[in-house]
């Protein structure tokens, strides 16, 4: 059963900064519009400058951030349509309250990029962990601020080990099946075909 049979979905991408979010957010938009499905895609970094630019990086504004993101989300999927959320979204509470916002009306998967530290700061071509860890840029995520791992997503994936064309085939799997229950925190779903 494909996920258009099942109505609205929101695939909600959340991982530290470095992860593999807007990656794999591209690739499986990509993949997504060329069978003919459009998608709205909602980048943390884009929403923070259209709908968010006057709120801080505190603990309050950011869950706010992704309320708001919840909410358009919520918005696309009552209509039938495909949203991808690529956000850091840090904190569980937030992304429970996102997940409610869209579950009124059709089905969100919470997709845990669970790409370890030291691999999001290799990878960081801005500089941005550099910045944190000498005390430039206060209350980053992972170094200053925590990330609370999400308790139960539906796909948990480490970019570290597991291929682009594997992440995106495992998170459409997860769109075009049945909707499942969900993966207790720190365990990765066992890929079968």
């Amino acid at each position: 059963m494909s996920s258009a049979q099942h109505g609205g979905v929101a695939v909600f991408l959340t991982g530290l900064s470095g992860a593999g979010k807007s990656t794999i957010a591209d690739a499986l938009v990509a993949e997504l519009e060329a069978g003919g499905r459009p998608v709205t895609v909602l980048d943390g970094d884009v929403v923070r400058t259209h709908l968010s630019s006057e709120l801080s990086f505190s603990r309050e504004d950011r869950d706010l951030n992704i309320r708001r993101i919840g909410f358009v989300a919520g918005e696309v999927v009552k209509h039938g349509g495909t949203v991808v959320v690529a956000a850091i979204a840090p904190y569980e509470r937030a992304r429970e309250e996102a997940r409610a916002l869209v579950e009124r009306h059709g089905r969100f998967l919470l997709v845990h990029l669970a790409t370890p530290l030291a691999v999001c700061e290799a990878r960081d071509v801005k500089g941005l962990y550099a910045r944190a860890r000498a005390g430039a840029l206060p209350g980053f995520t992972g170094i200053d601020d925590p990330y609370e791992p999400p308790v139960s997503p539906e796909v948990v994936l480490d970019t570290s080990v597991t291929p682009l064309a594997e992440s995106v085939a495992r998170i459409r799997a997860a769109m075009d099946g049945p909707p499942a229950g969900r993966e207790p925190a720190g365990r990765v779903r066992p890929w079968t075909a």
